[in-house]
């Protein structure tokens, strides 16, 4: 039974790095323009789906797909800022329309494209068990792990040392006293968006590659990195990583120990309870950072 439990621990854990990148992503463009883009898990999604058809048209290996993918998903996230920059009146619920809207289109679009069916990735190397003492994984759920900590600690780094990521803070912080000190809001929020889908690309990779994919996740990604972002607490990058961590291990835990029918609602559990305790999230306002 210990033995279960912590092979639960650890595939949780896994997948939890994933889902940090996509509630990164999601983190960033709220921060910085305190709007929720619906459709991100969308942009999520369509990246996994050019990994498949790299994968299976042009024979590549899903890794080689990151630029193809990065330069379609970068060019929807600017579309998606250019639409919403244009709302002038009420735009956090318009913005929440607008988006979702978008993802509705975006999801269709890959029904069309893609059909409906479950696709996984047939790379034998990431399908190849990695086994450490007595946990077990694929080999690309451990390689995206390290790859995802690798990225969230660079989107630290260069939030709190940079002068972009100091822009983009100050935006987040007050838009109008970063006008004054001569920081462009508009290029700011555009630059976040780019990072948002950057971040967007390497989750989808990461998930068709270590999982299945199919048209109806994306509004699932989305309410997921959604439930992250409020568990992190606003501003707070460790916050998004243990909450990703946590969320990860709960569903990981329910599906184990109980069913996985139940899956979904052990994240609403834990969502709702740490709200109940900790209202302004794991980190909070005092240990923002970026």
């Amino acid at each position: 039974m210990m033995e279960l439990i912590l092979q639960a621990l650890y595939s949780g854990m896994l997948v939890g790095g994933a889902y940090a990148l996509v509630a990164l992503g999601l983190a960033l463009v709220f921060g910085t323009m305190k709007i929720i883009n619906l459709a991100h898990g969308e942009l999520v999604l369509l990246a996994a789906y050019i990994a498949y058809a790299a994968e299976t048209r042009l024979q590549l290996n899903p890794l080689l797909a990151i630029p193809l993918a990065l330069a379609v998903v970068c060019i929807g996230s600017a579309l998606v800022y250019l639409l919403v920059d244009r709302i002038r009146q009420e735009r956090e619920l318009n913005s929440l329309i607008l988006s979702y809207g978008i993802g509705i289109m975006l999801t269709n679009a890959i029904l069309l494209i893609w059909k409906a069916d479950v696709r996984s990735s047939a790379n034998a190397w990431f399908q190849q068990a990695l086994v450490l003492g007595p946990l077990y994984s694929m080999n690309s759920e451990a390689l995206f792990f390290c790859i995802s900590l690798a990225l969230i600690g660079a989107v630290w780094l260069w939030l709190g040392r940079s002068w972009h990521g100091r822009a983009l803070r100050a935006v987040a912080g007050n838009r109008e006293a970063a006008k004054l000190m001569g920081v462009n809001p508009r290029k700011t929020e555009l630059a976040s968006f780019l990072l948002s889908g950057a971040l967007a690309t390497c989750a989808g990779v990461a998930i068709y590659s270590s999982g299945v994919i199919q048209p109806a996740m994306g509004h699932s990604l989305t309410v997921k990195a959604f439930v992250i972002t409020v568990l992190a607490g606003t501003g707070s990058i460790p916050g998004v990583l243990l909450g990703a961590l946590l969320l990860g291990i709960a569903e990981s835990l329910t599906v184990t120990l109980f069913s996985s029918a139940l899956q979904e609602l052990a994240g609403m559990l834990l969502f709702l309870l740490v709200l109940f305790l900790m209202p302004n999230g794991l980190f909070g306002v005092t240990g923002r950072r970026g």
